[in-house]
């Protein structure tokens, strides 16, 4: 089996500190982007085989990412994430869908969802999530 890379687009650092904890000690190995326009570069540079991108990102926001995206990789699974700051999440993750995400995740979600999420999409069974392992690695880390 060969490791799975993926690609974390999202400009706040700690989100992107978290999920690559998580996805790295479920086995994958992860490139990070802090908004879209290095998220595309990103995708050119490493060619990951799954893009974790959050929505309202500077510089270039995620819709549009994922738009860019879609076109230029149409068979890349990308997971849109959004907390939606003031506005909610609901109606940027469905203009998300509509514009090519395969998964959408709802800021805050767990670590289950994540991996349950990129599980599917890479068709592979989800890791199984220990909290405990979690917490020493995050510790030790």
């Amino acid at each position: 089996m060969t490791t799975k890379k993926i690609l974390l687009i999202d400009d706040e650092k700690l989100v992107r500190v978290t999920l690559t904890r998580i996805l790295v000690r479920a086995g994958y190995t992860i490139v990070e982007a802090a908004n879209g326009e290095e998220g595309i570069a990103e995708v050119a540079r490493s060619h990951p085989d799954l893009v974790i991108c959050d929505i309202l990102m500077p510089t270039k926001e995620g819709i549009e990412t994922i738009r860019d995206l879609r076109r230029s990789h149409p068979d890349l699974p990308i997971v849109a994430i959004s907390g939606g700051g003031r506005l909610g999440s609901c109606d940027f993750l469905r203009h998300a869908e509509q514009f090519g995400a395969r998964a959408t995740l709802r800021k805050p979600f767990s670590p289950e969802e994540v991996l349950g999420a990129v599980g599917r999409l890479l068709d592979e069974p989800a890791p199984a999530f220990s909290e405990e392992a979690f917490a020493e690695k995050v510790s030790a880390g």
